[in-house]
């Protein structure tokens, strides 16, 4: 039976999603390989390994995997940022793609307002304190 709230809760993951989709935060592999400095034949600059190896996250829309830009280090080569393993590692119980996607992209209050996506490279261990505080809050919410 479908309850007015979960009518509310479905609308609002809804309007999440499409917040997410329409940032232009989200690159498919083949977008990722056309990144200057990336290079499509080297083991460690495949996408597929990094979300493997827990280095990245991704999500899913209609059948497409997109990869989060802000998880790149353009520095680096667009490789993850090594804080995006221990953010994902943070959240393995309580939240996946979709999860993680909505929570990088929203204003979060530990953060002053910041979303946790502006500060992954100036700021990484604030946004590791932000992710655990979080699943505290889920925890003990």
């Amino acid at each position: 039976m479908t309850t007015p709230t979960s009518l509310r809760e479905a609308e609002m993951e809804a309007r999440a999603r499409r917040a997410v989709m329409e940032s232009g935060d989200w690159l498919t592999v083949d977008e990722i390989l056309q990144l200057p400095g990336v290079s499509s034949r080297s083991d460690c600059a495949q996408p597929a390994q990094w979300k493997q190896q827990g280095d990245i996250f991704t999500i899913n829309d209609h059948g497409t995997e997109y990869y989060p830009l802000f998880g790149l280090e353009k520095e680096a080569g667009y490789r993850p940022y090594s804080v995006m393993s221990k953010i994902i590692d943070i959240f393995k119980e309580d939240k996946h793609g979709w999860g993680m996607a909505v929570w990088f992209q929203s204003v979060n209050s530990y953060l002053g307002g910041e979303k946790p996506q502006a500060l992954i490279g100036s700021d990484p261990d604030l946004v590791i304190d932000a992710a655990l505080d979080e699943v505290q809050g889920v925890m003990h919410g």
